[in-house]
């Protein structure tokens, strides 16, 4: 008798670090594999894949983790891999078991996930970077819901994309911190294994069941913990891809440093969200070229924003 999946489709874990890419810091998620896992059984998740960034490291030491640990036994775990494609935006592909590298086109990386029997995904498909934007029609599923794309409009264009072009729908939780593993929940009619749940996907048998955006405090969280660990990495970063802010972001860096906790960043977060929303509503909408998020200037990213 098949009874419904509960699975979670976009985590991360401690092994995504250093595998983002050299655009963005290397520390990129702090939930170890026994907070995953036990947050995982707390919730009554019945599956879970991991996806982190361009690896398949992640998976197996959390199997091997689940293996032997008793209490985890009704809790399955998958492969998958987040994959960075040639133009920067992201594809999921569920069910691998050879890693698939950065860098590829987004045909070619389609093509080694049918070669290996998986199943792709187009994530935060309208989000204002790492995004496949039209492209997502390419894949075989589309997520409709990011508990990360708190401007909204983007979970919103992404619902009507996949409406449009009669596409399956799931949501993901992106989940960089251990609250937010489990805000997005995915339902598959299948048995509890890889196979039967890879097929259940490509035929549509798969629904979603809960969404969640993540809160103010989890969004901060998350970008302390980026930012902590990152610091020997951040001058530099931000002297290569944000030249002309470099003043503005070195300052208020030395200003962060000297206060982590002040409220001026919970100001800083919503004033961000607004013009998230603006520049969102622009591209998304509006039809205006997001080539513009690419190039990673401020004042150009500020002025779109007005």
């Amino acid at each position: 008798m098949k009874l419904p999946i509960n699975a979670e489709l976009h985590c991360h874990n401690s092994f995504s670090n250093f595998h983002v890419g050299d655009k963005e810091p290397p520390y990129d998620c702090n939930i170890s594999i026994r907070d995953q896992l036990e947050r995982s059984y707390n919730l009554g998740l019945n599956a879970i894949f991991v996806t982190n960034h361009n690896t398949l490291d992640g998976y197996h030491q959390l199997l091997e983790y689940k293996n032997d640990h008793e209490k985890f036994k009704n809790i399955d775990v998958f492969p998958a891999e987040e994959i960075t494609i040639d133009n920067g935006a992201h594809v999921l592909a569920y069910g691998l078991y050879d890693e698939i590298p950065v860098g590829l086109s987004l045909d070619d990386v389609i093509d080694k996930v049918r070669d290996q029997g998986g199943v792709s995904s187009a994530p935060h498909p309208f989000s204002l970077l790492d995004a496949l934007r039209d492209n997502a029609k390419k894949c075989d599923m589309v997520e409709v819901f990011n508990s990360n794309n708190i401007d909204i409009l983007s979970n919103a264009r992404a619902t009507q994309f996949a409406l449009d072009n009669d596409m399956i729908q799931v949501a993901g939780s992106d989940s960089h911190v251990i609250s937010t593993l489990g805000r997005c929940v995915n339902v598959i009619d299948s048995e509890n294994n890889l196979d039967d749940i890879l097929q259940a996907m490509k035929k549509g048998k798969i629904s979603i069941s809960q969404t969640g955006y993540a809160l103010q405090s989890e969004t901060l969280d998350h970008l302390k913990y980026k930012i902590n660990n990152s610091k020997d990495y951040l001058i530099d970063y931000i002297s290569e891809h944000y030249p002309n802010s470099k003043w503005l972001l070195t300052l208020l860096l030395r200003i962060y440093d000297s206060n982590q906790n002040s409220h001026m960043w919970s100001l800083f977060y919503n004033i961000a969200i607004y013009l998230m929303r603006r520049i969102s509503q622009k591209i998304n909408f509006q039809n205006h070229d997001p080539g513009f998020m690419k190039d990673r200037n401020l004042a150009t990213m500020f002025k779109m924003a007005l």
